[in-house]
């Protein structure tokens, strides 16, 4: 099965992680949860979820996972300056593996200067910050674009764990 790594710090919007990481564990994938050090308590912002990092950023390589998923809410603009994890998500999209990003997790994306010429959907707010680094904005529930699975809030996790795990079906039978 696939290896999916969750790149969190604290504040992230709790469902956003908790929904897609249970279904990933469900479907018989590894989740591993990467921060910026390892062993850190990662809290949500509503109190309702909280995960230690398995891995700091620095111990792993984007090679030896399947997918990375982006959790929204403020954990991105705690990720967003951090090099380590822009090379991350950069050596992803070489690779042409699944970038998944939902809410204000786009904003890596804008960091690491991968959203010139794709199709994104984010936190509608955020619209104005996706169009100005090259991205074709869309509101809807989930945009696919190649590698890119995105989604707007917590209402389109469903959309956004169905694409996910689509992706990691199509990441495990290429690699049959």
């Amino acid at each position: 099965m696939s290896k999916v790594a969750f790149l969190l710090a604290s504040q992230f919007e709790d469902s956003e992680m908790k929904v897609p990481y249970e279904a990933v564990k469900e479907a018989g994938h590894e989740a591993v949860v990467i921060g910026l050090k390892k062993d850190e308590t990662l809290k949500g912002k509503r109190g309702e979820a909280s995960y230690t990092a398995d891995k700091a950023i620095s111990e792993v390589k984007a090679a030896d996972y399947d997918a990375v998923v982006i959790p929204g809410g403020s954990s991105p603009e705690g990720l967003r300056s951090d090099p380590g994890i822009l090379n991350f998500v950069k050596e992803f999209n070489s690779a042409g593996k699944p970038i998944a990003a939902i809410c204000h997790g786009p904003q890596i994306l804008i960091s690491a200067g991968l959203l010139k010429g794709r199709t994104i959907t984010s936190y509608p707010p955020l619209k104005d910050d996706m169009v100005n680094a090259g991205a074709t904005f869309k509101d809807e529930e989930v945009v696919v674009d190649q590698n890119f699975i995105t989604s707007r809030t917590p209402k389109d996790e469903p959309a956004f764990v169905r694409e996910l795990l689509q992706s990691l079906k199509v990441s495990v039978s290429s690699q049959n």
